[in-house]
């Protein structure tokens, strides 16, 4: 049985892309999205960190079986992802010190999370949300001293949870997911999420930005990519 790798260079790796010349995703079909011709700001925190009570059972060669990362699921009677698996994140607002600071602050309220205990690595190049009229900018973060999260608002999520990564990475619980709109197809990467707060269907842009972040950090593990999740999986 393969000896997992430490958290500790699951950091160093996270802080060597952010700090990086290129800090890109460098996807094509992140490079090729359509830009807004007038986009909003928006930054979502990408929050890892290493929590032994979600010590994952897969046997990932890549990273250590305790690393996670922080996800919320959006309530399912919001407008706009209603359901959706997502990072904590929103639009940046007048008060905001900058992208970090409306990462930090919209994790704070969307989840309960104490920002003392985040490092923020840096930010990743901005993606364009042509839909949505955003330009998202991720921010690599490190959990240095994990604080207690949940949901705060149940009319915005209806469960917060800590994923591992592992199992992110498990060939077994990834797929594609294909959107039909306007008589044209999308496909994307889609990982399903088994946790205590229940069963969770990532895809869209977080599961996009995810899938590009295991690319570049070379944490992919061989997966069928044949593979259909369909959407409606998880009643979603």
């Amino acid at each position: 049985m393969p000896v997992d790798p430490s958290p500790h260079d699951a950091r160093a790796q996270l802080a060597a892309l952010a700090a990086g010349a290129g800090r890109a995703l460098e996807l094509a079909r992140i490079r090729g999205l359509p830009v807004p011709a007038d986009p909003r700001p928006a930054a979502v925190l990408i929050l890892f960190g290493v929590l032994d009570s979600v010590r994952s059972a897969a046997q990932a060669s890549t990273v250590s079986r305790d690393l996670d990362v922080l996800l919320l699921a959006r309530a399912r009677t919001l407008r706009s992802h209603a359901g959706q698996v997502a990072f904590p994140g929103g639009r940046v607002d007048p008060g905001d010190d900058g992208i970090v600071g409306a990462a930090l602050r919209e994790a704070r309220e969307e989840t309960g999370l104490n920002p003392a205990g985040v490092d923020v690595l840096g930010a990743l190049d901005a993606i364009p949300l042509a839909h949505s009229e955003h330009m998202v900018t991720p921010v690599l973060a490190w959990w240095r001293h994990p604080s207690p999260v949940g949901v705060v608002d149940e009319a915005e999520s209806s469960a917060v949870f800590r994923a591992p990564v592992a199992d992110l990475l498990d060939p077994a619980h990834r797929g594609v997911t294909v959107v039909r709109r306007d008589g044209q197809e999308f496909r994307g990467p889609g990982f399903h999420v088994r946790h205590a707060t229940g069963d969770h269907l990532v895809w869209g842009f977080t599961a996009m930005v995810l899938d590009a972040l295991f690319d570049r950090l070379g944490w992919t593990e061989e997966w069928d990519a044949t593979r259909e999740l369909p959407l409606d999986l998880l009643g979603d």
